[in-house]
């Protein structure tokens, strides 16, 4: 009998991001299912990434990736008419600019997205 279990993780730190980041490396990202939450200093993406944590590593899991404390958000190379545009999430670099972090997405085709925040803090949740 195979344990099934959602995941959370939780990222507070530099090294913590790398984490999420490679977990979700390869993940499709519609556009629709990206949003920035200003007055929440939220932003959401809800993703299909492989699990790529198990021994099936072909199986697809349903994820979301939220960022708190965001600031702002900006984006190059990306179609904000095209709703139906799909995009494969490549990584998520993180600089730090002053006393503020720049997180960085990076998708295929140079679709490139940065947040600002003060503070590191992300979370990675598997849905059913």
């Amino acid at each position: 009998m195979e344990k099934r279990f959602l995941k959370k993780i939780i990222a507070q730190t530099p090294k913590d991001l790398q984490v999420i980041s490679a977990f979700c490396s390869e993940a499709m990202v519609k556009l629709d299912d990206i949003k920035y939450l200003p007055k929440n200093k939220l932003f959401l993406i809800s993703l299909e990434r492989l699990n790529k944590e198990s021994k099936k590593k072909n199986k697809k899991i349903n994820s979301i990736i939220k960022f708190e404390f965001i600031d702002s958000s900006k984006s190059i190379n990306i179609n904000q008419n095209n709703t139906d545009l799909s995009l494969q999430l490549l990584a998520i670099n993180l600089f730090k600019k002053g006393s503020n972090y720049e997180i960085t997405l990076l998708f295929s085709d140079n679709g490139i997205i940065t947040l600002s925040a003060e503070i590191i803090e992300v979370t990675l949740e598997d849905q059913k």
